[in-house]
C-alpha cells in the first residue's frame, strides 16, 4: 500500500482513492465531532439525579471535567494511533477505528441504561482517541497513496472533508436529540437513535476504507529532473 511513485494534485483529485479517503475522513470526523459538542449535556442527562437518585447525578462541574478528559484523549490519540499506523499500516489502523468505534457507539446507550458511568466515560475516551488519531494519520495515508511530491496540496483539498464533517456531525446529534425529546422521549434516552446513526456512519467508513487500493499506473507522474545531455544550453 506504500507507493514509490508520485501523483500530482490535479491527477489525485481524479482518482477513486482520493474520494474514498475523503469519505473515510468525513465519516470518522462526523462521528467524533458530533458527540464532542454535546458531551457535557449528554453525560448530565444520561446520569442525572432523576436517573441515579438525588445527589448522585453528574454535576455541571463534573461534566466540564469529562469534556476536558475527552480533549486529553483526543490529543493523546494523535500520537498513539499515528505511531501505531507506522507499525501496522494506515488501512488496518482505520479498520480498527471504524470497527471498534461502531461497536462502542452501539454499546454506549447500554452503558447509560446500566448506570455504569465508568464504562460510559471509558467508551467515549477511546472514541475521542480514534477521532484525534484519524485526523493525525490521514496525511501519512495520503503519502502512502500519492507519494511525496504534492502530498501537502492533496491534504489541503482533503481537509474539505473535515470542514463538512464539522457542520454535519453536530447538526445530526442536535437535530435527532431535539426531535426525540419533542416526541416525548426522556432526555436520558434521547441519544440511543443518535448513537445508532453514528455507528452506521462508521460502518460506511469501514466499507470505504476496505475499498482503498493502490493508485493505478495511469495516474503516476514522473517528477524527477531530466538528466542533462552534452551540448544542452
Amino acid at each position: 500500500m506504500i507507493s514509490s511513485h508520485n501523483v500530482l494534485v490535479d491527477q489525485a483529485f481524479r482518482t477513486p482513492q482520493f474520494w474514498l479517503l475523503f469519505a473515510v475522513l468525513f465519516l470518522n470526523v462526523t462521528a467524533g465531532i458530533g458527540v464532542l459538542g454535546q458531551a457535557s449535556v449528554m453525560i448530565q442527562e444520561m446520569f442525572s439525579d432523576r436517573v441515579l437518585g438525588a445527589g448522585n447525578g453528574v454535576t455541571a462541574a463534573a461534566a466540564a471535567g469529562f469534556v476536558g478528559l475527552l480533549s486529553i484523549f483526543n490529543m493523546a490519540g494523535r500520537f498513539f494511533w499515528s505511531s501505531t499506523s507506522d507499525r501496522i499500516g494506515r488501512k488496518p489502523t482505520y479498520m480498527i477505528f471504524f470497527a471498534l468505534g461502531a461497536a462502542l457507539y452501539f454499546l454506549i446507550p447500554m452503558f447509560g441504561n446500566m448506570g455504569s458511568l465508568i464504562l460510559f466515560v471509558a467508551g467515549f475516551c477511546v472514541i475521542m482517541s480514534m477521532y484525534g488519531g484519524g485526523f493525525a494519520t490521514i496525511p501519512a495515508y495520503l503519502r502512502d497513496m500519492f507519494g511525496t511530491a504534492n502530498v501537502g496540496a492533496i491534504h489541503g483539498r482533503l481537509l474539505l472533508a473535515w470542514s463538512a464533517a464539522a457542520i454535519v456531525g453536530p447538526s445530526l446529534v442536535n437535530g435527532f436529540r431535539d426531535r426525540q425529546i419533542a416526541s416525548g422521549v426522556p432526555a436520558a434516552q434521547a441519544y440511543s437513535t443518535t448513537m445508532s446513526i453514528m455507528a452506521a456512519l462508521l460502518v460506511m467508513g469501514f466499507a470505504a476504507n476496505l475499498l482503498v487500493r493502490p493508485v493505478a499506473q495511469r495516474y503516476w507522474a514522473d517528477t524527477r529532473t531530466p538528466a542533462a545531455h552534452p551540448g544542452d544550453d
